[in-house]
């Protein structure tokens, strides 16, 4: 069995999950984790943030439930509303990271989300990639040639068709996929002890 995260680096309920997925992992450090980004914002959806909205109190409600952090950096860079959130290229940055360390694909995930929704730093631009690989002990240099190069986009289209395949339809989704067997194991919001219960219910014969 292996765990399939599909999130969206700009997604605010995947920022709040962050800290569930993460002691899921560390409960189960036998169980892979992959880690699929969704592509929420692409296409007609790729437009400024002002014309979301629900943002601000979506984000309000994120917190409360999950505890997870919007910083001043994430506020100041959507104040004026002109900010595009463009998944793709979000995409492209988490299949580079992913590459440079595979079997730290969910932490750095959630560095990445952390960049965004703490720091305010744009998911389209290649500094916030060395920077996130440079405090994660990567080789930064190879993370931006990879973020920006060709294998990247192919890499982001196939996470896309990945997450339509597997029947995802909101974000995040945490699913138990064992052979042919898939079952949402979380979706939207859950504790790391419920998606521990659902687990144990799937390896009860």
């Amino acid at each position: 069995m292996q765990l399939v995260y599909v999130f969206d680096a700009y997604c605010g309920w995947s920022h709040g999950f962050s800290g569930t997925l993460n002691e899921v992992a560390s409960r189960h450090p036998a169980l892979p984790v992959q880690v699929v980004s969704g592509g929420l914002f692409t296409g007609s959806r790729r437009v400024p943030i002002r014309e979301f909205g629900y943002v601000q109190g979506s984000n309000a409600q994120i917190a409360e439930l999950t505890g997870a952090e919007f910083g001043e950096g994430y506020e100041r860079l959507i104040a004026d509303g002109s900010f595009v959130m463009d998944s793709e290229a979000a995409a492209r940055g988490v299949a580079a990271l992913r590459q440079a360390a595979p079997a730290h694909a969910a932490k750095l995930a959630a560095a990445l989300q952390r960049a965004f929704y703490v720091d305010g730093l744009s998911l389209s631009d290649p500094a916030t990639y060395r920077k996130v690989a440079e405090e994660a002990g990567l080789d930064a240099d190879a993370v931006v040639t990879a973020f920006e190069g060709a294998e990247a986009r192919v890499a982001a289209t196939a996470d896309f068709h990945l997450s339509a395949s597997l029947g995802v339809t909101g974000f995040p989704t945490l699913l138990a996929v064992d052979g042919d067997s898939v079952t949402p194991v979380a979706r939207g919001h859950a504790t790391a002890d419920e998606v521990d219960r659902r687990l144990a219910a799937l390896r009860t014969p």
